[in-house]
Protein backbone atom coordinates (compact mmCIF):
# COMPACT_ATOMS: atom_id res chain seq x y z
CA UNK A 1 0.00 0.00 0.00
CA UNK A 2 1.43 3.43 -0.92
CA UNK A 3 2.72 5.92 2.24
CA UNK A 4 0.78 7.89 1.67
CA UNK A 5 -2.02 5.60 2.44
CA UNK A 6 0.11 4.61 5.46
CA UNK A 7 0.24 8.46 6.63
CA UNK A 8 -3.43 8.99 5.82
CA UNK A 9 -4.52 5.86 8.44
CA UNK A 10 -1.78 7.15 11.18
CA UNK A 11 -2.92 11.03 11.05
CA UNK A 12 -6.44 10.11 12.16
CA UNK A 13 -5.83 7.85 14.50
CA UNK A 14 -3.32 10.25 16.34
CA UNK A 15 -5.91 12.76 15.64
CA UNK A 16 -8.48 10.35 17.62
CA UNK A 17 -5.69 10.04 20.41
CA UNK A 18 -5.49 13.65 20.64
CA UNK A 19 -9.72 13.62 20.98
CA UNK A 20 -9.03 11.48 23.70
CA UNK A 21 -7.07 12.76 25.62
CA UNK A 22 -8.78 16.51 25.34
CA UNK A 23 -11.88 14.74 26.51
CA UNK A 24 -10.41 13.59 29.76
CA UNK A 25 -8.55 10.35 29.00
CA UNK A 26 -4.92 9.74 30.59
CA UNK A 27 -3.56 8.09 27.95
CA UNK A 28 -4.52 6.03 24.61
CA UNK A 29 -3.84 3.95 22.11
CA UNK A 30 -5.76 3.14 18.42
CA UNK A 31 -5.94 0.49 15.73
CA UNK A 32 -7.26 0.25 12.24
CA UNK A 33 -7.74 -2.08 9.75
CA UNK A 34 -8.38 -2.00 5.94
CA UNK A 35 -8.58 -5.24 3.75
CA UNK A 36 -10.04 -6.37 0.66
CA UNK A 37 -10.78 -9.76 -0.70
CA UNK A 38 -11.55 -11.72 -3.41
CA UNK A 39 -12.68 -15.79 -3.45
CA UNK A 40 -14.49 -18.15 -5.12
CA UNK A 41 -15.19 -21.70 -5.34
CA UNK A 42 -16.29 -24.37 -7.92
CA UNK A 43 -17.17 -27.72 -7.71
CA UNK A 44 -16.97 -30.31 -11.03
CA UNK A 45 -16.34 -27.51 -13.29
CA UNK A 46 -19.21 -25.64 -11.90
CA UNK A 47 -18.81 -22.01 -9.94
CA UNK A 48 -20.44 -22.02 -6.60
CA UNK A 49 -19.37 -18.87 -5.41
CA UNK A 50 -17.84 -15.38 -6.59
CA UNK A 51 -17.38 -12.94 -3.68
CA UNK A 52 -15.46 -9.51 -3.42
CA UNK A 53 -15.39 -7.40 0.03
CA UNK A 54 -14.11 -4.50 1.35
CA UNK A 55 -13.99 -3.75 4.72
CA UNK A 56 -12.48 -1.12 7.14
CA UNK A 57 -12.45 -1.32 11.14
CA UNK A 58 -11.13 0.88 13.83
CA UNK A 59 -10.71 0.64 17.36
CA UNK A 60 -10.30 3.15 20.23
CA UNK A 61 -8.36 2.04 23.49
CA UNK A 62 -8.58 4.64 26.25
CA UNK A 63 -7.08 4.52 29.95
CA UNK A 64 -8.64 7.05 32.82
CA UNK A 65 -5.79 6.08 35.86
CA UNK A 66 -5.73 1.77 35.75
CA UNK A 67 -8.90 2.07 34.28
CA UNK A 68 -9.12 1.21 30.47
CA UNK A 69 -12.40 1.43 27.87
CA UNK A 70 -12.33 -0.49 24.60
CA UNK A 71 -14.85 1.05 21.88
CA UNK A 72 -14.57 0.07 17.71
CA UNK A 73 -16.85 1.59 14.99
CA UNK A 74 -16.73 0.66 11.09
CA UNK A 75 -18.01 4.41 10.24
CA UNK A 76 -15.46 6.88 10.36
CA UNK A 77 -17.54 9.89 9.93
CA UNK A 78 -16.50 13.44 11.74
CA UNK A 79 -19.50 12.82 14.02
CA UNK A 80 -18.96 9.20 15.15
CA UNK A 81 -15.35 9.54 15.62
CA UNK A 82 -16.65 12.53 18.40
CA UNK A 83 -19.14 9.78 20.07
CA UNK A 84 -16.61 7.49 19.90
CA UNK A 85 -13.85 9.08 22.01
CA UNK A 86 -17.18 10.48 24.33
CA UNK A 87 -18.21 7.25 25.05
CA UNK A 88 -14.85 5.68 25.25
CA UNK A 89 -14.00 7.73 28.58
CA UNK A 90 -17.18 7.62 30.07
CA UNK A 91 -16.75 3.53 30.21
CA UNK A 92 -13.45 3.47 31.47
CA UNK A 93 -14.45 6.33 34.21
CA UNK A 94 -16.85 3.46 35.36
CA UNK A 95 -15.30 0.21 34.99
CA UNK A 96 -13.02 -1.59 37.59
CA UNK A 97 -9.25 -0.31 37.85
CA UNK A 98 -6.91 -2.80 36.50
CA UNK A 99 -3.42 -2.52 38.45
CA UNK A 100 -1.66 -4.22 35.16
CA UNK A 101 -3.07 -2.31 32.34
CA UNK A 102 -1.33 0.62 30.60
CA UNK A 103 0.97 1.10 27.15
CA UNK A 104 4.33 0.54 27.06
CA UNK A 105 7.12 2.73 28.20
CA UNK A 106 8.84 4.48 25.87
CA UNK A 107 12.22 2.19 25.87
CA UNK A 108 9.64 -0.94 24.72
CA UNK A 109 8.66 0.76 21.89
CA UNK A 110 9.60 -0.46 18.50
CA UNK A 111 12.08 2.89 17.42
CA UNK A 112 12.97 1.18 13.60
CA UNK A 113 11.81 -2.07 11.94
CA UNK A 114 12.55 -4.23 9.30
CA UNK A 115 11.15 -2.82 5.99
CA UNK A 116 12.43 -5.79 3.72
CA UNK A 117 9.92 -8.44 4.89
CA UNK A 118 8.05 -8.75 1.57
CA UNK A 119 5.20 -9.26 3.46
CA UNK A 120 2.74 -7.33 0.75
CA UNK A 121 2.69 -8.75 -3.08
CA UNK A 122 1.36 -5.52 -5.23
CA UNK A 123 -0.55 -7.84 -7.59
CA UNK A 124 -3.68 -8.28 -7.28
CA UNK A 125 -4.92 -11.46 -9.51
CA UNK A 126 -8.10 -11.04 -11.70
CA UNK A 127 -11.33 -13.41 -10.95
CA UNK A 128 -10.77 -14.66 -13.95
CA UNK A 129 -6.95 -15.69 -13.16
CA UNK A 130 -8.01 -17.55 -9.53
CA UNK A 131 -11.04 -19.39 -11.53
CA UNK A 132 -8.44 -21.06 -14.29
CA UNK A 133 -6.58 -22.18 -11.08
CA UNK A 134 -9.62 -23.59 -9.72
CA UNK A 135 -10.73 -25.27 -12.47
CA UNK A 136 -6.88 -26.55 -12.96
CA UNK A 137 -6.40 -27.75 -9.40
CA UNK A 138 -10.18 -30.11 -9.56
CA UNK A 139 -9.48 -31.79 -13.43
CA UNK A 140 -5.55 -32.76 -11.59
CA UNK A 141 -7.45 -34.16 -8.73
CA UNK A 142 -10.19 -35.73 -10.62
CA UNK A 143 -7.86 -37.44 -13.37
CA UNK A 144 -6.36 -39.56 -10.15
CA UNK A 145 -7.60 -43.29 -10.78
CA UNK A 146 -9.87 -44.29 -8.25
CA UNK A 147 -11.12 -40.40 -7.56
CA UNK A 148 -14.79 -40.42 -8.02
CA UNK A 149 -16.20 -37.00 -6.89
CA UNK A 150 -15.32 -33.40 -5.69
CA UNK A 151 -16.13 -31.24 -2.74
CA UNK A 152 -14.30 -28.16 -4.96
CA UNK A 153 -11.61 -26.42 -4.98
CA UNK A 154 -11.26 -22.67 -3.83
CA UNK A 155 -9.03 -19.88 -4.36
CA UNK A 156 -8.60 -16.34 -2.51
CA UNK A 157 -6.57 -13.55 -2.47
CA UNK A 158 -6.54 -11.02 0.39
CA UNK A 159 -4.57 -7.83 1.14
CA UNK A 160 -4.66 -5.82 4.78
CA UNK A 161 -3.67 -2.54 6.24
CA UNK A 162 -3.10 -2.42 9.30
CA UNK A 163 -2.28 1.22 11.39
CA UNK A 164 -1.45 1.41 15.28
CA UNK A 165 -0.76 4.65 16.86
CA UNK A 166 -0.59 5.21 21.07
CA UNK A 167 -0.19 8.58 23.02
CA UNK A 168 3.20 7.11 24.13
CA UNK A 169 4.63 8.24 20.91
CA UNK A 170 4.04 4.81 18.61
CA UNK A 171 2.99 4.91 15.30
CA UNK A 172 3.72 2.27 12.78
CA UNK A 173 1.88 0.59 9.63
CA UNK A 174 2.15 -2.28 7.31
CA UNK A 175 0.42 -4.02 4.70
CA UNK A 176 0.34 -7.89 4.32
CA UNK A 177 -0.99 -10.13 1.79
CA UNK A 178 -2.54 -14.21 0.98
CA UNK A 179 -3.16 -15.78 -1.92
CA UNK A 180 -4.62 -19.32 -1.53
CA UNK A 181 -5.69 -22.51 -3.51
CA UNK A 182 -7.29 -25.54 -2.31
CA UNK A 183 -9.20 -28.63 -3.81
CA UNK A 184 -10.90 -31.41 -1.59
CA UNK A 185 -12.12 -34.83 -3.60
CA UNK A 186 -13.56 -38.26 -2.69
CA UNK A 187 -12.07 -41.58 -3.65
CA UNK A 188 -13.91 -44.89 -4.28
CA UNK A 189 -18.03 -45.84 -3.90
CA UNK A 190 -20.96 -46.07 -1.22
CA UNK A 191 -19.45 -46.52 2.12
CA UNK A 192 -15.88 -47.13 0.92
CA UNK A 193 -15.74 -43.66 -0.12
CA UNK A 194 -12.65 -41.64 1.43
CA UNK A 195 -12.15 -37.71 1.34
CA UNK A 196 -8.86 -35.66 1.16
CA UNK A 197 -7.29 -32.56 0.03
CA UNK A 198 -4.53 -30.20 -0.75
CA UNK A 199 -4.06 -26.88 -0.36
CA UNK A 200 -0.77 -24.16 -0.23
CA UNK A 201 -1.43 -20.68 1.43
CA UNK A 202 1.60 -17.79 0.50
CA UNK A 203 2.26 -14.09 0.65
CA UNK A 204 3.65 -14.11 -3.09
CA UNK A 205 1.48 -15.55 -5.76
CA UNK A 206 4.71 -16.54 -7.34
CA UNK A 207 5.54 -18.53 -4.31
CA UNK A 208 2.04 -20.47 -4.79
CA UNK A 209 2.50 -24.55 -5.23
CA UNK A 210 1.24 -25.30 -9.03
CA UNK A 211 -2.50 -26.17 -10.01
CA UNK A 212 -1.44 -29.27 -11.12
CA UNK A 213 0.75 -30.15 -8.09
CA UNK A 214 -2.16 -29.47 -5.56
CA UNK A 215 -4.93 -31.34 -7.76
CA UNK A 216 -2.68 -34.32 -8.11
CA UNK A 217 -1.58 -34.16 -4.52
CA UNK A 218 -5.37 -34.21 -3.36
CA UNK A 219 -6.26 -36.93 -5.48
CA UNK A 220 -3.39 -39.17 -4.62
CA UNK A 221 -4.40 -38.68 -0.94
CA UNK A 222 -7.27 -39.30 -0.79
CA UNK A 223 -7.31 -42.90 -2.87
CA UNK A 224 -4.24 -43.93 -0.63
CA UNK A 225 -6.54 -43.65 1.99
CA UNK A 226 -8.99 -46.14 0.31
CA UNK A 227 -10.04 -49.46 2.06
CA UNK A 228 -8.83 -48.82 5.34
CA UNK A 229 -8.45 -51.12 8.34
CA UNK A 230 -8.64 -51.08 12.01
CA UNK A 231 -6.02 -52.11 14.79
CA UNK A 232 -5.81 -53.64 18.46
CA UNK A 233 -5.00 -51.14 21.27
CA UNK A 234 -1.51 -51.21 22.04
CA UNK A 235 1.61 -49.14 22.46
CA UNK A 236 3.44 -48.23 19.87
CA UNK A 237 6.05 -45.43 18.16
CA UNK A 238 3.48 -42.86 16.90
CA UNK A 239 4.72 -40.71 13.90
CA UNK A 240 3.23 -37.62 12.86
CA UNK A 241 2.99 -36.66 9.27
CA UNK A 242 3.96 -32.48 8.86
CA UNK A 243 0.07 -31.97 8.32
CA UNK A 244 -0.43 -32.38 12.21
CA UNK A 245 2.77 -32.57 13.38
CA UNK A 246 2.54 -28.58 13.79
CA UNK A 247 -0.27 -29.14 16.44
CA UNK A 248 2.14 -30.48 18.32
CA UNK A 249 4.75 -27.03 18.98
CA UNK A 250 0.70 -25.76 18.56
CA UNK A 251 -0.37 -27.37 22.22
CA UNK A 252 3.16 -25.87 23.54
CA UNK A 253 2.99 -22.36 22.43
CA UNK A 254 -0.52 -22.41 24.18
CA UNK A 255 0.75 -23.59 27.16
CA UNK A 256 3.84 -20.93 27.29
CA UNK A 257 1.48 -17.50 26.47
CA UNK A 258 1.40 -15.21 29.61
CA UNK A 259 -1.53 -15.45 30.53
CA UNK A 260 -2.06 -19.30 31.29
CA UNK A 261 1.54 -18.88 33.36
CA UNK A 262 -0.07 -15.62 35.67
CA UNK A 263 -3.33 -17.89 36.39
CA UNK A 264 -1.58 -20.96 36.49
CA UNK A 265 -3.86 -22.94 34.74
CA UNK A 266 -0.66 -24.25 32.74
CA UNK A 267 0.87 -27.68 32.92
CA UNK A 268 3.87 -26.03 32.24
CA UNK A 269 3.41 -23.28 34.91
CA UNK A 270 6.73 -23.87 36.36
CA UNK A 271 8.76 -25.41 34.13
CA UNK A 272 10.74 -21.93 33.17
CA UNK A 273 14.53 -23.15 32.35
CA UNK A 274 14.20 -26.64 32.53
CA UNK A 275 14.32 -29.33 30.09
CA UNK A 276 11.48 -30.18 27.91
CA UNK A 277 12.81 -31.70 25.16
CA UNK A 278 16.24 -33.32 24.12
CA UNK A 279 19.23 -31.44 24.00
CA UNK A 280 19.28 -31.01 20.38
CA UNK A 281 15.65 -29.81 20.00
CA UNK A 282 15.19 -25.88 18.95
CA UNK A 283 11.38 -24.15 18.20
CA UNK A 284 11.88 -20.96 17.05
CA UNK A 285 9.59 -18.09 16.63
CA UNK A 286 10.68 -15.23 14.38
CA UNK A 287 8.12 -12.22 13.54
CA UNK A 288 10.59 -11.16 10.74
CA UNK A 289 10.82 -14.12 8.21
CA UNK A 290 10.50 -12.74 4.48
CA UNK A 291 7.69 -14.22 3.16
CA UNK A 292 6.52 -15.54 6.06
CA UNK A 293 2.67 -16.46 6.91
CA UNK A 294 2.80 -14.65 10.21
CA UNK A 295 5.35 -11.96 9.90
CA UNK A 296 5.20 -8.42 11.09
CA UNK A 297 7.38 -5.53 12.00
CA UNK A 298 6.20 -4.99 15.38
CA UNK A 299 3.62 -6.33 17.95
CA UNK A 300 0.27 -4.92 18.47
CA UNK A 301 1.16 -2.72 21.37
CA UNK A 302 4.30 -1.20 19.24
CA UNK A 303 6.39 -3.06 21.27
CA UNK A 304 9.69 -4.06 19.42
CA UNK A 305 9.96 -7.98 18.29
CA UNK A 306 12.74 -10.35 17.25
CA UNK A 307 13.65 -13.67 16.45
CA UNK A 308 13.67 -15.93 19.58
CA UNK A 309 14.50 -19.61 20.24
CA UNK A 310 11.66 -20.40 22.80
CA UNK A 311 13.45 -24.07 22.81
CA UNK A 312 17.18 -23.95 22.89
CA UNK A 313 18.96 -27.25 23.30
CA UNK A 314 15.91 -28.66 24.72
CA UNK A 315 15.36 -26.19 27.35
CA UNK A 316 12.78 -23.61 27.74
CA UNK A 317 13.12 -20.11 27.47
CA UNK A 318 10.84 -17.63 27.78
CA UNK A 319 7.06 -17.48 28.12
CA UNK A 320 5.52 -15.01 24.76
CA UNK A 321 4.37 -12.07 26.74
CA UNK A 322 2.25 -9.41 26.28
CA UNK A 323 2.67 -5.70 28.29
CA UNK A 324 -0.23 -6.85 30.77
CA UNK A 325 0.78 -10.74 31.37
CA UNK A 326 4.34 -9.40 31.58
CA UNK A 327 3.65 -6.94 34.35
CA UNK A 328 1.52 -9.78 36.35
CA UNK A 329 4.39 -11.60 36.15
CA UNK A 330 6.74 -8.98 37.21
CA UNK A 331 8.75 -9.51 33.88
CA UNK A 332 8.72 -7.35 30.25
CA UNK A 333 6.90 -8.05 27.44
CA UNK A 334 8.43 -9.79 24.51
CA UNK A 335 6.80 -8.59 21.49
CA UNK A 336 3.71 -10.99 21.29
CA UNK A 337 1.22 -8.84 21.41
CA UNK A 338 -1.88 -9.18 18.80
CA UNK A 339 -5.18 -7.39 18.88
CA UNK A 340 -8.04 -6.79 16.76
CA UNK A 341 -10.41 -3.58 17.21
CA UNK A 342 -12.98 -4.72 20.16
CA UNK A 343 -11.07 -6.36 22.49
CA UNK A 344 -7.57 -5.71 24.45
CA UNK A 345 -4.03 -7.22 23.07
CA UNK A 346 -3.53 -10.96 23.79
CA UNK A 347 -0.17 -12.33 23.70
CA UNK A 348 0.53 -15.18 20.40
CA UNK A 349 3.24 -16.62 18.41
CA UNK A 350 4.41 -15.51 14.73
CA UNK A 351 6.09 -17.46 12.82
CA UNK A 352 6.86 -20.61 14.77
CA UNK A 353 8.51 -23.96 13.99
CA UNK A 354 10.72 -26.86 15.08
CA UNK A 355 14.25 -27.02 13.45
CA UNK A 356 14.75 -30.13 11.56
CA UNK A 357 16.49 -33.25 12.99
CA UNK A 358 19.09 -35.31 11.19
CA UNK A 359 17.29 -38.70 10.07
CA UNK A 360 14.62 -38.76 7.02
CA UNK A 361 11.62 -39.32 7.25
CA UNK A 362 12.16 -42.92 5.91
CA UNK A 363 14.84 -43.31 8.37
CA UNK A 364 12.73 -42.72 10.85
CA UNK A 365 10.38 -45.16 10.54
CA UNK A 366 12.64 -47.66 9.18
CA UNK A 367 13.53 -49.22 12.55
CA UNK A 368 9.63 -49.64 13.76
CA UNK A 369 8.40 -53.14 14.11
CA UNK A 370 4.30 -52.18 14.07
CA UNK A 371 3.62 -48.26 14.68
CA UNK A 372 1.38 -46.25 13.31
CA UNK A 373 1.48 -42.73 10.82
CA UNK A 374 -1.00 -40.39 11.43
CA UNK A 375 -1.54 -37.93 8.74
CA UNK A 376 -5.20 -36.75 10.31
CA UNK A 377 -6.53 -35.39 13.47
CA UNK A 378 -9.56 -35.22 15.13
CA UNK A 379 -11.26 -33.39 18.05
CA UNK A 380 -9.38 -31.05 20.83
CA UNK A 381 -8.79 -33.31 23.52
CA UNK A 382 -6.46 -31.36 25.51
CA UNK A 383 -6.28 -30.61 29.08
CA UNK A 384 -4.19 -27.79 29.32
CA UNK A 385 -3.77 -28.48 33.38
CA UNK A 386 -2.12 -31.43 33.21
CA UNK A 387 -1.21 -31.58 29.48
CA UNK A 388 -2.92 -35.26 28.86
CA UNK A 389 -3.66 -35.71 25.59
CA UNK A 390 -5.97 -37.26 23.60
CA UNK A 391 -7.30 -37.27 20.02
CA UNK A 392 -9.28 -39.07 17.08
CA UNK A 393 -6.66 -39.87 14.54
CA UNK A 394 -6.18 -41.81 10.53
CA UNK A 395 -3.44 -42.56 8.65
CA UNK A 396 -1.63 -45.63 8.21
CA UNK A 397 -0.23 -48.70 9.86
CA UNK A 398 3.63 -49.39 10.20
CA UNK A 399 5.03 -52.64 9.33
CA UNK A 400 8.55 -53.42 9.37
CA UNK A 401 9.76 -50.19 8.67
CA UNK A 402 7.56 -49.52 6.00
CA UNK A 403 3.94 -47.85 5.38
CA UNK A 404 1.67 -51.14 5.06
CA UNK A 405 -1.95 -49.98 4.69
CA UNK A 406 -4.28 -47.17 5.68
CA UNK A 407 -6.47 -47.06 9.29
CA UNK A 408 -9.13 -44.95 10.64
CA UNK A 409 -11.10 -44.88 13.72
CA UNK A 410 -8.51 -45.10 16.07
CA UNK A 411 -7.16 -42.49 18.96
CA UNK A 412 -4.09 -42.06 19.99
CA UNK A 413 -3.50 -40.73 23.84
CA UNK A 414 -0.31 -39.72 26.00
CA UNK A 415 0.73 -36.68 28.19
CA UNK A 416 2.62 -33.91 26.53
CA UNK A 417 5.15 -33.66 29.10
CA UNK A 418 6.13 -36.97 28.12
CA UNK A 419 5.64 -36.88 24.60
CA UNK A 420 7.85 -33.81 24.45
CA UNK A 421 10.57 -35.64 26.05
CA UNK A 422 10.94 -37.93 23.69
CA UNK A 423 9.98 -36.73 20.10
CA UNK A 424 12.50 -36.52 17.51
CA UNK A 425 11.80 -34.57 14.40
CA UNK A 426 13.14 -35.44 10.91
CA UNK A 427 14.80 -33.34 8.47
CA UNK A 428 11.87 -32.59 6.19
CA UNK A 429 11.11 -29.61 7.39
CA UNK A 430 8.99 -27.08 5.24
CA UNK A 431 7.06 -23.48 5.82
CA UNK A 432 4.08 -24.30 4.84
CA UNK A 433 1.55 -22.86 7.54
CA UNK A 434 3.08 -20.18 9.86
CA UNK A 435 3.53 -22.81 12.56
CA UNK A 436 5.33 -25.68 10.95
CA UNK A 437 7.17 -28.94 12.32
CA UNK A 438 9.04 -31.56 10.25
CA UNK A 439 7.95 -35.60 10.32
CA UNK A 440 8.06 -35.95 14.66
CA UNK A 441 8.47 -39.88 15.46
CA UNK A 442 7.12 -40.23 19.56
CA UNK A 443 7.50 -43.51 21.19
CA UNK A 444 5.13 -45.43 23.68
CA UNK A 445 1.57 -43.65 22.69
CA UNK A 446 -1.42 -45.70 23.01
CA UNK A 447 -3.24 -46.21 20.55
CA UNK A 448 -7.01 -47.19 20.94
CA UNK A 449 -8.65 -49.53 18.25
CA UNK A 450 -10.88 -52.24 18.62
Amino acid sequence: MPADSHNASLSLLEDLIGKAKAAGADAADAVLFDGASLSLSQRLGQPERLERAEAGDLGLRVFVGKRQAIVSTTDRSADTLAALVERAVAMARNVPEDPFSGLADPDQLARGWPTDLEMDDPTEPSAEQMIEQARIAEESALAVQGVTNSEGAEASWSRSHVAIAASNGFAGAYSISRRSLSVSVLAGTGTGMERDYEYSSKVFAEDLASAEEIGRGAGEKAVRRLNPRKVRTCQVPVVYDPRVSRGLIGHLSGAITGPSIARGTSFLKDKMGEQLFRPEITIVDDPHVRRGLRSKPFDGEGVANSRRNIIEEGRLTTWLLDLRSARQLGLTSTGHASRGTSGPPSPSPSNLYMAPGTRSPEELIADIGQGLYVTELMGMGINGITGDYSRGAAGFWIENGEIAYPVSELTVAGNLKEMFKVLEPASDLEFRYGMDAPTIRIEGMTVAGT
